[in-house]
């Protein structure tokens, strides 16, 4: 008997983690919850900011330009601000340290009743760390999206979930999918009909 091929492993795992979220009432359910969280945090005006490291930064920007932009049908620009500006990194890390790079963006960005969503596959960045300590010191609600347990990150924010997963693409696979989820479920409870 033939090994699987490294595609057919890499869909069943997906798959596997898939399935362990979508048949979690609670996983759902907070999904639903944090797109109404959204939903009412922009109908007041505020803004969302999305940080994380790595593949995550690009999932934050990612999600940034869906709400902005455009996700499935024409509806007006949502403010969302990823930390991908390559000039205020490396500016930051230079001058304070990389554990700096996401609180610094989140004193300058950041009011009160703004959400700042932290994206990690660990939850063990310090920058993200101490970019939760910044956004709530400025009165920000913080929700993360995490994995492997949580890592340190867990218990800080307001409002999390922990994705199942083992691997840190399977983890983003997931964090991506609920991203999407989010930005549909804005749109339906903001400009249904």
């Amino acid at each position: 008997m033939s090994e699987p091929s490294p595609a057919s492993e890499a869909f069943r795992a997906a798959r596997a983690a898939l399935d362990a979220l979508a048949n979690d009432r609670a996983s759902i359910e907070w999904i639903d919850h944090i797109a109404t969280l959204l939903a009412e945090r922009f109908a007041a005006g505020r803004k969302v900011l999305i940080c994380g490291n790595g593949g995550s930064a690009c999932d934050a920007m990612h999600f940034a330009e869906e709400l902005t932009g455009r996700f499935k049908d024409d509806r007006p620009a949502l403010p969302a601000i990823a930390c991908a500006d390559a000039g205020h990194i490396t500016c930051t890390a230079n001058d304070y340290g990389f554990d700096q790079v996401f609180a610094r963006w989140v004193e300058a960005l950041g009011s009160k009743g703004d959400v700042l969503i932290v994206l990690s596959t660990s939850g063990n960045s310090p920058n993200l760390h101490q970019a939760v300590k910044a956004a709530e010191a400025k009165g920000l609600q913080t929700v993360a999206l995490l994995g492997r347990g949580g890592g340190k990150l867990e218990g800080l924010c307001e409002h999390e979930l922990v994705v199942p997963g083992q691997t840190s693409d399977r983890i983003q696979e997931l964090h991506m999918l609920i991203l999407h989820a989010l930005v549909e479920g804005v749109e339906r409870i903001m400009f249904a009909g």
